[in-house]
Parts: structure tokens; sequence; C-alpha cells
């Protein structure tokens, strides 16, 4: 009797939480899922049901696909960097200097800033008449006249991939850190007495102890980038020309631009059983890193 009174004094005690999750996530995940079934319009009747057509015009569209590639992009390119950069920036804190503490201070600034801040900084930055990247690079003789860095399809991702990695960067430098930390100075002292470079050091003795951590910011971030829209929101909209357009901001076109709520809801949930399919490898990978750990 003690066990199912200790049980069912769980459910009772997750019961208020139960039921904020039902009426905040259950109840609108099920009208979406109802409404992705119609040709409903955003303003006006609830409309037609139509099976999944919404589904096989999205899945068919060249648009879709078109910004698929360009989510998939942004998310490789701008999460490689900040496992790089991030490594880097762990491994340089870690040593012991003058002004360490400010430094990982003034780190975590970017990652603490809101992400709209930091987008309005960026365009600043990116302005093409009076930003500093242009007037840096001109006073450098790099480039011969101000450009616009967002206006042009060809340096517009790149541009956004840069403000992205300047955000987030921090937190893979401060889940690294917090690795390094753990790393047995012993170890480390030996294999410099046994002659090992920096490199080999860094292959054989201190990467095992990233090898977990850095997997769970890798996936946590890759889930991140893949969803992204306030950044590129703010900063271009989706522009030019779409080269930047990812699968939130599409949706968000879809259902408030258009107006076609129908199709905007089977597009959300596209995104999110893409993102969900993340999140299971994100899980598979964790169990298998802690089990090779164990």
């Amino acid at each position: 009797m003690s066990g199912t009174w200790m049980t069912t004094r769980a459910w009772l005690l997750m019961l208020p939480l139960l039921v904020v999750m039902i009426a905040v996530i259950g109840w609108p995940l099920v009208d979406t899922v109802s409404l992705s079934f119609t040709d409903a319009k955003l303003v006006g009747t609830g409309g037609d049901f139509v099976g999944f057509d919404n589904y096989t015009k999205m899945l068919s569209s060249s648009n879709f696909s078109r910004t698929l590639v360009t989510t998939a992009l942004f998310a490789v390119i701008s999460v490689a960097a900040e496992m790089v950069i991030g490594v880097l920036a762990a491994l340089l804190l870690n040593q012991e200097f003058r002004g360490r503490a400010i430094l990982r201070a003034l780190m975590i600034l970017p990652w603490a800033l809101p992400t709209v801040v930091n987008a309005t900084l960026w365009r600043l930055i990116y302005n093409p008449e009076y930003g500093a990247l242009n007037a840096a690079l001109t006073q450098l003789h790099l480039i011969d006249a101000y450009r616009s860095w967002l206006g042009e399809p060809g340096t517009a991702l790149a541009a956004l991939i840069v403000a992205d990695c300047w955000k987030n960067f921090p937190l893979v430098a401060l889940i690294a850190l917090a690795a390094l930390q753990a790393v047995p100075r012993d170890i480390t002292a030996a294999s410099l007495v046994d002659g090992a470079g920096p490199f080999n050091r860094f292959r054989f003795v201190i990467l095992p102890y990233l090898a977990g951590p850095l997997m769970v910011a890798l996936v946590l971030r890759t889930i991140e980038a893949f969803k992204v829209f306030d950044i590129i929101w703010v900063m271009t909209r989706g522009g030019p020309a779409n080269s930047t357009r990812t699968l939130s901001i599409l949706v968000y076109q879809e259902a408030f631009s258009f107006q076609r709520a129908g199709s905007g809801a089977s597009l959300a949930l596209i995104v999110t059983l893409l993102v969900t399919v993340l999140a299971v490898a994100y899980a598979t990978l964790v169990r298998k890193t802690a089990g090779s750990a164990a």
C-alpha cells in the first residue's frame, strides 16, 4: 500500500504541471494539427477539409526545398564555427594569466545579450552607409567602396552566420571550459614529461574529457540553429531575394504574411517533425556517450 500511495502522491504533485502543459502545449498542438488539414485563412472562415493536400504542396514546393537547403547551410556552418571558436576560447581561458577572470566575464556578454539587441547591433555594423565594418575594411584598403553586406545575396547569409557565431560561441566555450576543469592535472603533467606536443596533448589527453560535453553542445546548438528565426527576421527578414529565408521564416510568411493558416500550420508541423528527429538523435547520442564514458 505504501508504494501505491507514493505513486498516487507523485501523480497528484505533478497534476498542476500536467494541467498547465495540456493547456499551453497539448491543446494548441491538437488545434494546429486539425488546422493543417484545412484550407483555412488567417482571417475568415474555418476552411474546408483538404486532407494531406497542404503537406504534399509544401513538400513538393521549390520554395520549401530551397529554404531547407538554406536552413541546413546556416545550421551546419554556424554550429561548426561555434564549436571550433568555443573550444579555442575555452583552451585559452583555461590557462593561468593575469586578467583571466575579466576575460571570462566579458566572454559571457554576447551570449547574455537578447537576440534582438544582438541582431540590431550587427545591422548597424553591416550598414552600407555608416557601418563600422565598411569603415574598417576601407581604411585597411581591403575594399574600394562601401558594400551592402545584408543587401547582396552572395554575402547576406555569411553575414548572418558571423552574427550568430558571435552570439552563441560563448555557450560552447562555457561548456568546454567546465569540462576542462575535470581534466586531472597529473595526467597533463605526465604528458608534458613524456614530450607530448600541444596537438597530441589535446588529442589524446584533453579531447576524451571534452567529447561528452561537446556532443551535448553540438546537438543543442544544431537544434537551435535549425529553427532559428529572430536574428534573421530582425536583420534581413529572409532577404535579399529570399537568400536568407529559413524554415521558420517560411512558416511565418505562409501563415501571417500570406494569411494561409492551413498551409502554414502544415509547414509548422513539418518543421516540428524535423526538429523532433534532431531531438531524438540528441537523446541517442547523449545516451551512447554516457554509456561509453561509464
